[in-house]
């Protein structure tokens, strides 16, 4: 799995995934291709037009195995919703449709790589990844070529079918005094941190807090041993959207339960200065009596 220090993308290895060039475009046109149904556990491609992708894929992953690996990595960016077809340009790489009767497989089309290019470029930049060059957009055929269209402006439909929840802990709740005590009550720890690192394991995010932005306000059960070494975790966190968690440079209030030894947050909230609900927070802190 693969920490950033900055975030909510997780982009692969760089190294792993120029498979699309290193294989030569020759040898890859020419590789017997494979049917294969797409795995449900392949979350990148659910809900995909298509049932059967080719194998080896356009990036020269030859297995299912390093299919499922590289893509879990480029969830994020499509839950990020920087452009509606990113998860239709995603797809025709990692899983191409396959059909019987072609033996060459169908790639995206020029446009349809610049156009994600265009909407989410700027998006990976932000946390420090330039697009790869994997993905260089003059790599791929112009639109009058057989291959994979953008969707055309009318047809732009929601990146998912139905909207994804919002996670639990991030949700809204505006809490008098007395509720944002008993929450308090209710958990192990509530802590003021910045992020100083944040990855994806099997659906949960990890999230490992900047030790020298620490501020403890409460503890119970969980020693200062507990809080050196271990990671703070957003249960499913890649199936559900936290808004909260757009900008991470923030710092955030997070409480939360330890649970089979692992601190897992129950609320996530981003810290603002000087706003009055963080005050009240603070103030109610200050004189929790459990």
């Amino acid at each position: 799995s693969l920490n950033l220090p900055g975030l909510l993308l997780s982009i692969p290895c760089m190294d792993a995934i120029h498979g699309l060039y290193s294989l030569g475009q020759h040898d890859l046109f020419h590789k017997k291709n494979s049917c294969k149904l797409i795995p449900e556990n392949l979350l990148l491609c659910n809900d995909i037009e298509y049932a059967e992708m080719r194998l080896p894929n356009l990036l020269g992953h030859e297995t299912m195995n390093e299919v499922l690996q590289q893509a879990s990595s480029w969830t994020p960016l499509v839950q990020k919703q920087c452009h509606p077809d990113t998860k239709k340009f995603l797809c025709s790489l990692f899983a191409p449709v396959c059909l019987d009767d072609l033996d060459e497989p169908i790639q995206p089309c020029r446009s349809l790589c610049e156009s994600v290019r265009h909407g989410c470029g700027p998006v990976m930049l932000a946390f420090g990844y330039p697009w790869p060059e994997m993905l260089d957009c003059n790599r791929f055929p112009p639109d009058n070529d057989l291959c994979i269209p953008p969707a055309s402006i009318e047809n732009v439909v929601p990146v998912t079918k139905e909207v994804p929840r919002v996670c639990d802990a991030c949700k809204e709740t505006e809490e008098n005094d007395n509720e944002i005590v008993d929450s308090l009550c209710k958990n192990d720890f509530a802590l003021k941190i910045k992020v100083k690192e944040l990855s994806y394991i099997n659906g949960d995010t990890k999230i490992v807090p900047d030790t020298k932005s620490k501020t403890i306000y409460m503890m119970n059960g969980v020693t200062e041993r507990d809080l050196r070494k271990t990671a703070l975790w957003l249960k499913d966190g890649l199936r559900c959207i936290c808004e909260e968690m757009n900008n991470i440079s923030s710092p955030y209030l997070v409480m939360g339960q330890k649970m089979d030894g692992h601190l897992v947050i129950t609320s996530l909230k981003r810290w603002q200065k000087g706003q009055r609900e963080f005050k009240r927070i603070s103030r109610s802190i200050r004189k929790m009596q459990c």
